[in-house]
Order: C-alpha cells, then structure tokens, then sequence
C-alpha cells in the first residue's frame, strides 16, 4: 500500500485541520511580532519515513505561513512524494480572516494544485488544477459552505483569549474548515497539559483531542469517510509563540487504517518581536 501523503499533502493538511482556532472569541488577542521556524519528522507504525517544516512571520495583525513536505528513505524514492503550501491573512477581532491560500503535491504518478482566495472568511475564489473527479456519493458542496471557513495552512495558529497560552483555553472549540475541495469541523476538548524539551524550546504544552465532522465535499461511501468520524484516537499538542497571543503544533498523533501516524517536532524556534521583513532592515 502507497503511504497517502499525496496528492493532497495529507500530513500537513491534517495537521493544520486537527490544530484550527479560527473561532469567534471574547476578549481582545494581544498583537505582537515574531518569527517562528519548526521542523517535524512523520512517522507511522514508529518508523520515520518522512520530514515537514514550517516556517510564518507575525506582525501585528497580520500573519504569513509556509510549510513543505517530503517522503524520505525507500517510501520516497519509490513514491517521489513531496509537496509545499502558503498562506496569508489577519486577525481581526480575536479571529484569523485568511486572505490567501495555496498548496501543490506531487509523487511519481500524479500531482494537484489547489489556490484559494478568501474575504472575511468567506471563499471568493477557488482554482483546483487538475479538477477534482465527480462521484455519485461525493457530497456537494453549496455556496452556505464556502462561508464561515478558514483555510487548512491558517489553522495551523491558534488565538488564544487574553493571552493565556495554556490550559482548556487552547481547546475546546469548534472549527470551521474549508480546503479548496471539502468542507469539515473539527471538533477539539481539552485533555491536559504536560511538559516538554524541545530545540529552541522547553515549557508546558496544551493536550487537545479531536474529531473530525465531514459536512460536504468529501465520498459518502468510502471506508476511510467512516473510519474517521469515527476515529477517537486524534491528538495534539500546542505551544506558545512568545511575543503573541498565539499557539501553534509541535506533535499531532492520528490512528489511521494502517496504523498510528506521528507528526512531531524535532525543533521549535521563536524569535519574539522579530519577524523576516524587519530582520531584513
């Protein structure tokens, strides 16, 4: 069986709608600067066979995030997966309003680009190269869908109330997902807290467990459709971004239908009050 990191960059777009915090909250979410650099290994079944890194500025209101994947060792030499994806957007009162959104994937059989653009968190624009196929149990997707949503890569931060940056107010919330193809929430309960030691940081993280709610766009019929809402066996872990009022991963674990798949931080650098554009100065 082909490990499923493409063509969609699975890995990373589970990781980014497993960790979400695009929701309404009360409050006001403290602006700041930094500049934050993660690398994460992707094991499934405890073997290594891949490697993701994300790289976002935040000044003020404003974020930008990249990430890229790759299959290492004898599944990436066979398979050729590797894949990249950017976003961009604001935090407007307490709540990510994604502006921007674009992710490619490729392995030795086939590749898919996915670009969104997005106003005030509703879809103004979504360009899927090549398309999405039709089939009888795909749940169509209307207009309502496309409203209310963030993009998969935004959802990688998490605001947090008043700044607190640990505790149940890093979970329990519900998350609105659109990515291009398929609409979803995501539903996080907080489960604990715990600590950790990690290059660049060392401090407590927020447990938080999921559930994934398919709403349109997604295949009815299929097994893995099934398997996931059902899945109870999704997690992860948050830490804070020092200098904002964010949170962002440093360990999703997901039970899948082959085994437990791991995306886990080997390093978590923060830069506090220092983003790319004023480093450049």
């Amino acid at each position: 069986m082909k490990p499923a990191l493409t063509p969609s960059l699975s890995g990373l777009c589970l990781a980014a709608v497993l960790l979400a915090g695009a929701i309404p909250v009360t409050g006001a979410i403290p602006a700041g600067a930094a500049s934050v650099e993660a690398s994460y290994d992707v094991s499934l079944l405890g073997m290594r066979f891949g490697k993701a890194s994300l790289s976002g500025d935040i000044e003020g209101n404003r974020y930008k995030l990249d990430v890229t994947a790759k299959l290492t060792g004898l599944v990436g030499g066979f398979t050729g997966g590797r894949g990249s994806g950017a976003a961009t957007g604001n935090l407007n009162a307490g709540r990510l309003s994604p502006a921007t959104f674009a992710i490619s994937s490729a392995s030795t059989s086939e590749s898919r680009t996915v670009r969104m653009a997005l106003d005030r968190n509703a879809v103004q624009a979504v360009e899927i190269e090549p398309p999405i196929d039709s089939k009888p149990d795909r749940v169509p997707i209307s207009e309502a869908h496309r409203r209310n949503v963030m993009d998969p890569l935004s959802a990688f931060l998490m605001p947090v109330e008043g700044g607190r940056n640990s505790g149940a107010a890093a979970c329990n919330r519900t998350l609105p997902i659109f990515d291009g193809a398929a609409r979803y929430d995501i539903k996080l309960s907080y489960a604990g807290t715990r600590e950790v030691k990690l290059d660049g940081y060392s401090g407590p993280v927020s447990i938080c467990q999921a559930r994934y709610v398919p709403i349109a766009g997604h295949r009815a019929l299929r097994p893995s459709t099934k398997f996931m809402a059902e899945n109870k066996e999704i997690s992860t872990w948050l830490a804070p971004i020092a200098g904002t009022g964010m949170m962002l991963p440093v360990r999703i674990s997901v039970k899948t239908m082959i085994g437990t798949a791991v995306i886990e931080a080997s390093r978590f650098k923060v830069d506090p009050g220092v983003t790319a554009a004023t480093s450049r100065n």
